[in-house]
């Protein structure tokens, strides 16, 4: 069992079963990578180093989105 902390909540995932990268994370959470800042362990990352940025187990991700009007 995988675990990853995202905006504060534990999510668990199977064995194996963690998204391999942020932006497989975002895919799987139906969200859009052009409206989000994304936050991995205290440290903002780019949106250019989604597909790159690996995730590992334990790790904390704080996903902010971009919400028009007001």
């Amino acid at each position: 069992m995988g675990v990853l902390k995202i905006n504060g909540k534990e999510t668990v995932f199977e064995e194996n079963k963690i998204p391999a990268t942020i932006e497989d994370l975002l895919k799987s959470l139906g969200v859009e990578s052009a409206t989000v800042i994304a936050e991995l362990d205290g440290q903002i990352v780019e949106r250019a180093k989604f597909p790159t940025t690996e995730l590992r187990d334990g790790q904390a991700i704080e996903l902010v989105r971009f919400v028009p009007g007001g």
